[in-house]
């Protein structure tokens, strides 16, 4: 069973046991269709159930079954926020998850051959960035 990563918890919130959850999803509300998520750190892996979640800006705020006080929050912090593979929405036609692009072969159009393979996407620009290792083991970075 393959895990996705979908977030990871930065800073418990207020009193009541709540964490906040810096979302790697572009669906923002994508935590309200899930009823439980795995957290993980290093070895450490366990299953919550999702009892509320709220927003705070763009950040996830999450209430988690059996989480009920600002400690116990806190205990989560830097845990990343898993999903499986049944857990992934179906996506409109000509969508992909980045997951699916990694391996891709990347073909020039104009003649036909082939330029690399899909290693990477980077996402942190105003657009992504397809990062692809060339046959001759260079790395090219295509807008």
């Amino acid at each position: 069973m393959e895990k996705i990563k979908i977030g990871q918890i930065v800073n418990a919130v207020a009193l009541r046991g709540e964490v906040k959850i810096y979302n790697y999803s572009d669906y923002k509300e994508r935590f309200e269709e899930l009823d439980t998520v795995i957290l993980e750190k290093g070895r450490t892996s366990k299953e919550y159930k999702i009892e509320n979640v709220r927003y705070q800006k763009n950040m996830v705020i999450a209430k988690f079954k059996d989480v009920n006080d600002r400690n116990q929050a806190e205990a989560l912090k830097d845990y990343d926020v898993m999903i499986t593979e049944e857990d992934l929405r179906e996506l409109p036609e000509d969508t992909f998850y980045i997951r699916d692009l990694i391996g891709c072969n990347v073909v020039d159009l104009n003649s036909e051959t082939k330029v690399g393979v899909i290693k990477d996407v980077l996402q942190n620009t105003a657009q992504d960035i397809y990062q692809v290792e060339t046959s001759e083991g260079k790395e090219v970075l295509i807008p």
